[in-house]
């Protein structure tokens, strides 16, 4: 059922639930008096946010909601899968209801990939992998770890990840990308990562202890870092993994931060651009109220969420919670411009583009330089256009 082709809430009724309820592998309903206005928006707000992920339908029949084992003002999540439904359990608020869509829709222990990592990543719970490369693997240690995802069910999510297909992503939780099962849980609001030993078997009890000390705040997590530079020798202040808070979030600078990869085509255009940048600021003495950075973010675990290369954000001084992404072009003007309308400092330094003079061409060439040079332009631009392709395919560095 195409869920935008309905309304945002579909009024239901005695004859029309029982079909409603089984609509899609996730609905909502809602339990409310005609009356109630103040709930009706809520619930009507809830829905227009998240319809592209959930059928939203709603019910004024007292009668029907004492069927379903809730009273007025009430929420009832109706799944395919797991118990069968779940009951919103708090004060009727947009906030709550959503993060109780978010979470309850959750499988037990379900499966990450392309259709379903989104939604992993969007409940803000912490996700624990199961990475095995048979399905029969998946489902056997599906079944062993049961009782584990059930006793921290509604604060860490279970999922099975075929690991033929995404073991790369193994890779991104610091864990070995070709050495399986594995299992690893991901904080995925700070982007935090805890691999599990993949020297030690995974058992019940191993596991149980693992994620309940997980849960205790008992283990620390695995940072993939480079070694914190001895000395700053360019213009750009070069940025790792323990050095990050230090640097990005010193509260006192603004701070212009560039994710980038070393093979990646456009950082490696930006880069002339991003020093004379970085040059410009300390010439103005301006150093002091404005950082340019960078962080190689294939080798070192970044709290940014990074989509793509090269991604910049600028951090505020006294702001650090809120970075603001750029994606405007990426001239040297435009970079001074956004620094200087989103910092807290304004800061602003001048720069002029240098004159490019053109050099005349020569006359009388003899037409077979005239064709060998074209030749030669036309071989350029394919290679060129080669390695276009080769550093988009490259570009996409997390299969999910």
């Amino acid at each position: 059922m195409t869920k935008q082709s309905l309304p945002a809430v579909s009024t239901l009724t005695k004859e029309t639930f029982e079909e409603f309820k089984t609509a899609d592998k996730v609905v909502l309903v809602a339990f409310f008096d005609a009356t109630d206005k103040e709930s009706n928006a809520t619930y009507t707000a809830v829905a227009d946010k998240l319809r592209d992920n959930f059928l939203f339908g709603a019910s004024n029949d007292a009668e029907l909601a004492k069927a379903e084992g809730v009273e007025f003002p009430s929420v009832v999540l109706y799944k395919s899968f797991d118990e069968g439904k779940s009951i919103y359990p708090d004060a009727f608020e947009a906030v709550a209801i959503e993060k109780f869509a978010n979470t309850a829709s959750i499988p037990l222990i379900g499966e990450v990939g392309p259709d379903t990592y989104a939604g992993y990543m969007a409940s803000g719970l912490p996700l624990a992998y199961i990475f095995a490369e048979t399905e029969a693997e998946r489902t056997t240690l599906a079944t062993l770890l049961k009782s584990v995802a059930e006793k921290h069910r509604g604060v860490i999510s279970f999922a099975t990840i075929d690991a033929s297909a995404f073991g790369a992503h193994a890779g991104n939780l610091n864990l070995k990308a070709d050495k399986f099962p594995a299992f690893a849980i991901q904080d995925t609001v700070n982007n935090k990562k805890f691999p599990f030993d993949q020297d030690t078997e995974i058992t019940e009890a191993a596991i149980a202890k693992f994620v309940g000390d997980f849960a205790g705040g008992k283990v620390e997590p695995s940072i993939k870092s480079e070694p914190i530079p001895e000395t700053q020798e360019g213009p750009v202040t070069i940025v790792v993994a323990k050095n990050y808070d230090d640097v990005v979030l010193d509260n006192n600078k603004d701070v212009l931060i560039e994710f980038y990869a070393p093979w990646c085509g456009h950082c490696k255009a930006l880069a002339p651009k991003y020093d004379i940048l970085a040059e410009l600021y300390a010439k103005a003495g301006l150093d002091k109220l404005v950082t340019i950075a960078k962080v190689d973010a294939t080798l070192n675990d970044v709290p940014d969420e990074v989509q793509g290369f090269p991604t910049i954000k600028l951090y505020k001084a006294g702001d650090k919670t809120n970075p603001i992404t750029y994606s405007g072009s990426r001239s040297i003007e435009d970079l001074i411009k956004f620094v200087k309308e989103n910092g807290k400092h304004a800061a602003e330094v001048e720069y002029v583009e240098p004159e490019v003079k053109e050099e005349a061409a020569p006359t009388g060439e003899p037409l077979a330089e005239q064709a060998e040079a074209a030749t030669e332009s036309v071989a350029s631009a394919a290679s060129e256009a080669t390695e276009a392709v080769k550093e988009a395919a490259e570009e996409i560095h997390d299969e999910l």
